[in-house]
């Protein structure tokens, strides 16, 4: 029997937040999405539902208190943390963005689709073909 992937969206935009659990459910409805609005909050929940850990993190990068790269930083210092792949989920498309952010320690750079087609095209990739083998 699969394992039911668990993914963790750090995002503090309601409606992307929607949009993206709508396109896993419409990719594969087991898929469990847990979602926190900044980078405080999704440490909280982590920390608190230890030693379970998600398979991955998406992570925006412009967010309040916490912003994408202080949590990224943060959680690759936590040893049962540092782990999990991490993809950038944001509206950047810049090369320094990708670089600096991969030089962190994230797996993956996503750039926010305007496009459900192409947004459920792009996770189905990450998820099942970038990963598969790791």
């Amino acid at each position: 029997m699969k394992k039911v992937i668990s993914i963790f969206l750090v995002d503090d935009d309601i409606d992307d937040q929607e949009i993206f659990v709508e396109v896993l459910s419409e990719i594969n409805a087991s898929i469990h999405c847990a979602t926190a609005v900044d980078g405080e909050e999704a440490l909280t929940i982590l920390k608190n539902n230890l030693p379970q850990v998600p398979d991955y993190l998406f992570l925006d990068l412009n967010m309040p208190r916490m912003n994408g790269r202080q949590f990224l930083k943060t959680i690759k210092t936590i040893a049962i943390l540092k782990s999990i792949p991490v993809v950038v989920y944001s509206t950047s498309s810049s090369l320094r963005d990708k670089e600096e952010l991969m030089t962190l320690g994230a797996t993956y750079f996503l750039t926010k689709h305007t496009s459900l087609n192409a947004l459920k095209e792009e996770l189905q990739h990450v998820l099942f073909n970038e990963f598969e083998n790791k």
